[in-house]
């Protein structure tokens, strides 16, 4: 979405930006402090309403909570989604701390420690194995413990998916088990006391093409049939991953939901239901549920021209949301939507920078972008700021003070 669709879907109030019905300076007032994070919960709320409403009921809905981690973020969610997919064990404890039950919680990511598993399978959740070697960690946890642990096998398809920002499936990956490797690691690990319920496929992230997800799930769906003939009991688990993606930039066009939906109506109510009538299908998203409900908030404290060039030094920048300075995994660097929140309803002055407060080059929030003209301590509003934001940065760099996140 551009600056202008991105306000208007936030609210304009006399001018001024609205978050969450609130105005932006009142807001900022009542955080006390620049810079902080904001989250809309009306546009969550309208987000999971428009999921559900487009797709199939059978389909459960996982948050992903490393996208969001904030307690609060995922407190309001624990009412809204079906499941929690956490990726350590910190998230894991926030998880736990809401009303969804453990059994409803998985736990995905290489490189589980022995106590984080422990920690998995004395909690009940589902732990999500991507190795041998996590699979045999569960397997000594629950016989240290005496109980029997739940787990899926998360798989490395033998299919790559087209116009990921991250592929994470397909051709070598730190990521799960590769498929042609499932069928004799289920043989040997079929006596060791734990229960399979199923497979988990991510072939990739932040993808924008409709046509390319709904292949994903399709092909998904073709593999997990083949690796269920393998399983000691039926299959009860089937995440289809997730992967859709939100537009950073005016370039990108929106994900076709609908267009989405109506091939996971055609799986669902098709193969899956043929094969798989015990199971539920379960999609995992992020990013699609909280990137575009929350905005980071940033304080003009400087400007300056350097040979011909203008300059907006804020007192925020990448230490807090290193995604928008495009070191997050853009292979070309684009701005993310940015307005002047206390003055969205006037003209662009001309073209500036938006940088932050940090010794490099690299602290860039907006290069070449038109903006009206700024004045000190007016407020810079980075939008698209919902997701991989706080905890995806490096917030102790240069030892600044950690940025305010609030639930509106």
């Amino acid at each position: 979405m551009t600056p202008r669709e991105h306000i208007l879907e936030h609210g304009i109030l006399d001018g001024e930006l609205r978050v969450g019905g609130m105005r932006l300076s009142l807001l900022a007032a009542r955080v006390g402090s620049t810079p902080f994070f904001a989250y809309d919960r009306e546009l969550l709320d309208r987000r999971i309403e428009r999921l559900r409403l487009l797709l199939p009921q059978r389909v459960e809905l996982s948050y992903a909570v490393k996208a969001n981690p904030m307690p609060a973020v995922v407190q309001h969610l624990a009412r809204r989604v079906d499941r929690f997919d956490v990726a350590s064990a910190h998230e894991l404890q926030t998880a736990l701390d809401t009303t969804v039950p453990e059994g409803r919680v998985s736990f995905a990511g290489p490189g589980k420690t022995a106590d984080e598993i422990r920690r998995g399978v004395a909690a009940g959740i589902v732990l999500e194995v991507e190795s041998r070697t996590e699979l045999r960690r569960v397997v000594a946890a629950g016989d240290e413990l005496g109980l029997t642990p739940t787990v899926a096998i998360r798989v490395n398809p033998d299919f790559a998916v087209k116009g990921s920002g991250m592929r994470m499936g397909g051709g070598p990956q730190q990521f799960g088990i590769d498929a042609e490797c499932v069928p004799a690691i289920l043989a040997e690990f079929a006596q060791a006391g734990v229960d399979v319920h199923g497979f988990h496929v991510f072939a990739g992230s932040q993808n924008l093409n409709a046509e390319v997800i709904a292949e994903a799930q399709t092909r998904t769906v073709e593999l997990v049939s083949h690796l269920a003939d393998h399983l000691a009991g039926p299959l009860r688990y089937l995440n289809l991953g997730g992967g859709f993606g939100i537009p950073y930039t005016d370039r990108d066009d929106p994900l076709d939901l609908a267009a989405v939906a109506d091939n996971l109506h055609r799986l669902v109510d098709g193969p899956i239901a043929a094969r798989f009538p015990g199971a539920h299908p379960v999609v995992e998203l992020g990013r699609y549920i909280v990137g575009e409900c929350g905005v980071y908030v940033t304080r003009v404290v400087d400007r300056k021209q350097s040979r011909g060039r203008r300059y907006v030094i804020v007192d925020g920048g990448m230490h807090h949301q290193l995604a928008a300075s495009g070191h997050l995994g853009q292979v070309i660097r684009r701005n993310y939507p940015l307005a002047v929140g206390n003055r969205v309803d006037e003209d662009a002055a001309g073209p500036v920078d938006v940088v932050g407060c940090l010794c490099t080059p690299l602290d860039l929030l907006a290069d070449d972008v038109a903006l009206p003209a700024v004045e000190l301590d007016d407020l810079i509003v980075v939008f698209q700021a919902g997701a991989y934001g706080l905890t995806a940065s490096p917030t102790a760099f240069l030892s600044h003070p950690a940025p305010a996140e609030v639930l509106v």
